[in-house]
């Protein structure tokens, strides 16, 4: 029978992209569509601090669905946590014009300032571990290209905003609202802050369809950081 603990974790050329992404200069592959196009990463910065008071932590995306947020099994010390994003750039050319291909490739929350030892996929509250199939990625499903990390007992008013801009955009179609949202670097994330409680909601780029959320653990089997990286399946 299969263990299922080593179906969670990460094969070791997901662990070595996991690392990667995060190093600049690195070159982390070729593009899946064209061979010619090398994927190196550009930029690595913290693009802001989220508040999660609860210790509670969903990674889910921020757009209003008939289900909760989903939760995370692993907790966190309560506290203030730094978000770091990497970017990657990928040259092409279309039409006889050029394109650096810059794209956020991950995002991680950064626990402890400690070398990660393993990789493995986050379970979420619901999860079963015994279900999982080697190979096979969990996380979560979106088809609006957008994830976040909030605080799972704030998580109702955090979204809130994407709720009610949901439902006015469908009571009056083709007509511009604005978010009631924070736009970090240029709208590329926004930020969410419920006053109440002290908590706050960071939603960032992410593929449609599932993706996969990644823990990184020290030897020591704490949490290091937890890492959504959507841009690696789009690597050869």
């Amino acid at each position: 029978m299969q263990d299922a603990s080593k179906a969670a974790n990460a094969s070791p050329e997901k662990s070595a992209l996991l690392e990667a992404v995060f190093t600049m200069g690195k070159r982390l592959g070729v593009h899946c569509h064209d061979a010619l196009r090398s994927v190196d990463v550009a930029e690595v910065n913290v693009v802001a601090s989220i508040r999660l008071p609860s210790g509670r932590l969903v990674v889910d995306t921020p757009w209003p669905e008939d289900r909760p947020g989903r939760e995370l099994a692993e907790r966190l010390p309560p506290g203030t946590y730094n978000v770091e994003a990497s970017w990657v750039e990928a040259p092409y050319e279309f039409m006889g014009e050029s394109f650096d291909g810059r794209e956020c490739a991950a995002v991680r929350l950064l626990v402890r300032d400690e070398p990660v030892a393993v990789w493995e996929m986050a379970l979420g509250v619901d999860d079963d571990i015994e279900q999982l199939i080697s190979g096979h990625e969990i996380g979560f499903q979106t088809d609006t290209a957008m994830g976040a990390f909030a605080d799972a007992c704030s998580w109702q008013a955090l979204t809130e905003p994407f709720r009610q801009f949901w439902e006015r955009s469908e009571q009056l179609p083709g007509v511009a609202f604005d978010r009631e949202t924070e736009e970090v670097r240029s709208g590329e994330f926004e930020k969410v802050t419920h006053h109440a409680s002290q908590a706050d909601l960071l939603a960032f780029p992410a593929n449609e369809g599932v993706t996969a959320v990644w823990i990184g653990r020290t030897a020591a089997s704490q949490v290091a950081t937890i890492t959504v990286a959507p841009y690696l399946s789009w690597l050869a």
